[in-house]
């Protein structure tokens, strides 16, 4: 691994997604969604997401240059068509509406459909809570997760993300698949050789495996904790789907596009002004300080988080890539052009 600054992976990652049919804008903004997981130590997110979203247009699947439309339908409620472009657009349409509408009741819900999603999720939350706000989002996508006791993916791997202010430092961010590991933790596994935790997920026959290629090939991932985690995946199903008039995971429909990555499903955003009505009450920031000064204090040594915190004050404006890697990229940018 060594570093390349910033802006020069952000700049290739963008002259890559507009040479395969991405437009100015949406690929401004999934390179640079892509550069910072990366930079931050999410490599299943990062620049190993560009293959998949090169995948998910060349097979006609996305579009690259979607015009979503975001409509207010109440006071507290926002709903966006993504156009059948990624979420990130859609948000970036519908943020400081959204923003507002929680400043203004206290709390807002947005809920995009006829959208794609293959970056990190935090990503989608961080900023809200830098600006004040509570925020959770979830997602789901292709059936890759199975039941407790199934014999195939039913599930998504239907991340959550939350955020909230500290007083002390940047936000407290977590960003948790409701599987046992994100389906892209399982592909770099297969990609370097290394075996999972046991019982990752099940083979095609349905049986327990650590193997990443019985996973990949026919298996699926198990949920956390068992039926604990599978409520979860259950509920973001319901949120993302239900509720937004999106597919369920396992109604998505590859069959005219086998060569697409992404599944074209639902986010729904919840976000909450802790200020409101909280006149003669401690902060809500100084009290997420306390609740993490008492993990602390009992021995907790890693608040969620705080390896992202790290990676990315580490990175001091740069971006940890693999050689190889990133010579696969400036080909695709520019294939006259071999140069680190």
């Amino acid at each position: 691994m060594y570093r390349q600054p910033f802006e020069t992976v952000v700049e290739t990652l963008e002259v890559i997604l507009t040479k395969h049919g991405y437009s100015v804008r949406s690929a401004g903004i999934l390179a640079r969604n892509c550069a910072t997981a990366q930079q931050d130590g999410s490599e299943s997110h990062g620049l190993f997401r560009i293959k998949d979203y090169l995948a998910a247009i060349k097979s006609g699947y996305a579009n690259g240059g979607p015009f979503p439309k975001v409509v207010d339908v109440a006071p507290g409620f926002i709903r966006a068509d993504a156009d059948n472009g990624f979420a990130q657009i859609a948000l970036a349409d519908a943020r400081e509406r959204l923003v507002q509408k929680a400043t203004e009741n206290g709390i807002a819900i947005l809920a995009i459909r006829n959208s794609h999603h293959l970056g990190a999720l935090y990503l989608d939350v961080e900023d809200l809570a830098d600006r004040g706000f509570v925020a959770l989002a979830v997602v789901n996508s292709i059936a890759v997760v199975a039941p407790p006791g199934g014999k195939a993916g039913v599930y998504g791997t239907n991340p959550m993300a939350f955020a909230a202010p500290r007083a002390e430092g940047p936000p407290l961010v977590f960003d948790q698949a409701s599987s046992t590991m994100s389906h892209g933790d399982v592909q770099v596994a297969a990609r370097e050789g290394r075996l999972l935790p046991e019982a990752s997920g099940i083979d095609k026959r349905g049986v327990p495996t650590n193997s990443p290629h019985a996973i990949l090939n026919g298996g699926a991932l198990s949920t956390f904790g068992g039926h604990k985690g599978a409520s979860i995946a259950l509920m973001v199903e319901i949120l993302c789907a239900a509720l937004v008039g999106a597919d369920f995971s396992h109604e998505v429909d590859w069959s005219e596009t086998p060569a697409a990555r992404s599944a074209r499903t639902g986010e729904t955003i919840i976000l909450i002004d802790p200020r409101t009505g909280a006149k003669g009450l401690p902060p809500l920031a100084e009290r997420v300080e306390t609740l993490i000064e008492a993990l602390s204090v009992a021995g907790q040594k890693r608040i969620p988080g705080d390896r992202r915190i790290k990676a990315r004050s580490e990175a001091n404006g740069s971006v940890p890539v693999d050689e190889k890697q990133w010579l696969a990229l400036l080909e695709l940018a520019n294939p006259s052009d071999q140069r680190k």
